[in-house]
C-alpha cells in the first residue's frame, strides 16, 4: 500500500501536478452589511473583524501577520477643472474627465504600506491611494498629471479618500479589527471591501465583503418618486414652488 502511494506521488510529480498546498485562511465579518441614511444621518463606523486560521502545515512567520483593508465606494465619472483668474474673475480653464473613479477609497492597515511589502507588489496589486486606477481620456497620463493630484487632494479634504497605517489592530496574533468610517457625505450604493493578509512581504490570503448604504424614510420616498415618476415629480415640485411663493407674498405683503 505504501509503495503504491509512493508510485502515485512520483507519477504526479513526473506529470508536473503537485498536491494542493495548504496555507492560512482568512475569515472576516462585519458588524453590519447595511447602513441606513435618513435626514439626521451624521456618519457611521461599521467594524470589521478578521481571523487567520492556520493548519498543521503552516509554518510560523518571523515578523507575524500584516493586514491591508481597502474599501471602495460606488464609481462614477468625475470632471476635474482648473480655475484661472481672467480680468479679475475666476473662470474654468482646462478640465480632465476621470472615468469610473471611486467616490470613496480608504486603505487601512496595521503598519505603513511601505513596511508591509515592496513597492513593486503595491503597484502590481494596486494597493494604496497612489496606485488607485483613475482612467482618463486617451492620450492623458492618469498617474502623474496635476488633475489626478487635485482630485485626490479634494477627496482627502472631504474625508472620502484616506490612507491610515495604524487603523488595523491585532487583538491576538491571529485576530484583528478595524473601523470603517463612513462620513455623512458618503455616496449611496455598494462599497466593496478587500482584505489582504501578508507575512514577510508576501501575500498569503485574500477575502472580500461588502457594505450597502441606502436611504430610508421620507428621503427614500422622494428619491424613488424622482427616479420612477419623473414627470409627476417635476410637476409637483413646480406647483409646490408656486404655492410657496404665493404664500410668501401673502405673509410679507405690505398694505
Amino acid at each position: 500500500m505504501i509503495r503504491r502511494l509512493l508510485l502515485i506521488g512520483v507519477g504526479l510529480a513526473a506529470c508536473g501536478v503537485a498536491p494542493p498546498a495548504r496555507a492560512e485562511r482568512l475569515v472576516v465579518s462585519l458588524s453590519t452589511h447595511r447602513v441606513l441614511i435618513n435626514s439626521s444621518f451624521t456618519g457611521a463606523e461599521p467594524v470589521l473583524f478578521g481571523t487567520v486560521e492556520r493548519d498543521g502545515a503552516s509554518v510560523p512567520h518571523r515578523g507575524g501577520y500584516d493586514v491591508i483593508v481597502t474599501v471602495t465606494g460606488p464609481r462614477q465619472n468625475v470632471v476635474a477643472r482648473e480655475k484661472q483668474r481672467v480680468l479679475g474673475v475666476w473662470v474654468n480653464a482646462q478640465s480632465r474627465t476621470f472615468f469610473d473613479a471611486p467616490t470613496y477609497e480608504v486603505v487601512l492597515s496595521n503598519r505603513p504600506l511601505s513596511a508591509i511589502t515592496a513597492p513593486e507588489a503595491l503597484r502590481r496589486l494596486q494597493i494604496g491611494l497612489a496606485q488607485t486606477p483613475l482612467a482618463a481620456a486617451a492620450g492623458d497620463d492618469p498617474t502623474t498629471d496635476a488633475f489626478r493630484a487635485a482630485l485626490l487632494r479634494l477627496n482627502r479634504e472631504h474625508g472620502l479618500y484616506r490612507e491610515e497605517g495604524n487603523a488595523v489592530t491585532f487583538l491576538t496574533p491571529n485576530l484583528f479589527r478595524t473601523s470603517i468610517e463612513l462620513p455623512a457625505n458618503a455616496a449611496i450604493g455598494n462599497y466593496e471591501i478587500d482584505v489582504k493578509l501578508f507575512a514577510d512581504g508576501t501575500l498569503l490570503a485574500r477575502q472580500t465583503s461588502a457594505i450597502e448604504i441606502v436611504k430610508v424614510g421620507f428621503e427614500q420616498f422622494v428619491a424613488n418618486a424622482a427616479r420612477e415618476h419623473g414627470l409627476a415629480y417635476g410637476l409637483a415640485t413646480a406647483v409646490l414652488a408656486l404655492l410657496t411663493g404665493w404664500a410668501g407674498s401673502i405673509v410679507f405683503r405690505r398694505d
